[in-house]
């Protein structure tokens, strides 16, 4: 670890290999944690490169569960978070809306981190009980279009950084992980980013993994995409800013998606989305949502448009409901 700071102060990039190292070795406890802390301090000062960012990937999954999922072709839809928004759980909702929509979800997720409910919070009030067992995974994906992976139940790894995160506070390179350790790895990826670096960075990972994917970011600085203004959008095929006239549908305010102040607020929201009993605002960000997801699991091949009807389609039917209602009874 010594030679790997020095090169580091030399103004050096470690290089992949080296990054899945370092993690595993983490694991195995073989450095002090500050120099650990020294390491996460360099990197986020100096910039995180595509390779470290992936490298600390490999060593995530190959230190991790697995969790090989029964199904060919299916999507993740998640948030870098850290907008300081504090949204109700428009990614978790629209997973539940593309499920609805005949497509196979694979949502990975955690307890709140930067707003009041997180996916995890949002499920497990509804009685789900989180599981890595393979077999009720598949179940799930297999009969109701949709399966949940509970962060922690995966990445080993995270309980031995835990500690030194929490001391030194501000974000580090393993706050970019979240996104691209689903332990099932998903060929296809709809992400939600808070800053366009963050887009670019993202962008260049994606490419490197070879994946389907979409990356979103509202320009007025939402993790995804919020109506409240011009929107850009980068996927395999394009790359372009949109505004909600494109797809249809009026300004957002702010306040419309705001997600309450307590678990039962946004659980109620949450509720009342899949119900079609939500406002016009909550009902719109969440087919807009789940409308680029279709896209990138259709390699580009359907207009938005197109796709935004399917996803309202999804929910007046009450099948994003049912798909849910489903997983619920499996899980619970």
């Amino acid at each position: 670890m010594k030679n790997l700071l020095s090169k580091m102060l030399d103004g050096e990039y470690l290089s992949r290999q080296e990054m899945h190292d370092i993690l595993v070795n983490i694991t195995k406890e073989k450095y002090p944690t500050v120099q650990i802390a020294a390491l996460l301090t360099g990197l986020q000062m100096r910039g995180i490169a595509v390779d470290e960012l992936l490298g600390f990937r490999d060593g995530i999954l190959e230190t991790g569960v697995p969790a090989i999922l029964d199904a060919e072709r299916y999507i993740d839809i998640v948030g870098t978070g850290g907008d300081q928004k504090n949204t109700f759980n428009i990614s978790t909702c629209a997973c539940l809306v593309v499920a609805g929509a005949g497509y196979k979800v694979a949502k990975h997720g955690n307890y709140a981190a930067t707003s009041v409910s997180g996916a995890s919070n949002v499920i497990e009030e509804h009685g789900v009980k989180f599981t890595n067992d393979l077999s009720q995974l598949n179940r799930s994906i297999n009969e109701c279009n949709f399966t949940y992976l509970h962060a922690p139940l995966f990445a080993r790894a995270m309980k031995f950084v835990a500690p030194i995160r929490k001391e030194i506070s501000f974000p580090t390179i393993f706050n970019l992980l979240g996104p691209i350790v689903n332990p099932s790895q998903p060929k296809c990826q709809l992400l939600g980013v808070a800053t366009l670096d963050q887009m670019r960075l993202y962008n260049a990972v994606y490419q490197k993994l070879g994946v389907d994917y979409g990356l979103e970011n509202s320009i007025d600085g939402y993790d995804e995409i919020s109506l409240t203004g011009n929107f850009k959008i980068t996927t395999n095929n394009y790359e372009r800013i949109f505004s909600p006239a494109d797809l249809k549908m009026p300004v957002a305010k702010a306040e419309e998606l705001y997600g309450g102040q307590t678990k039962e607020d946004a659980v109620k929201i949450f509720d009342n989305v899949l119900a079609n009993k939500a406002t016009e605002a909550q009902k719109n960000v969440v087919i807009a949502n789940a409308a680029y997801a279709i896209q990138v699991l259709e390699a580009g091949k359907k207009d938005i448009l197109e796709c935004c009807d399917m996803a309202r389609e999804s929910i007046e039917s009450g099948k994003a409901l049912a798909c849910f209602k489903k997983y619920v009874e499996i899980n619970s």
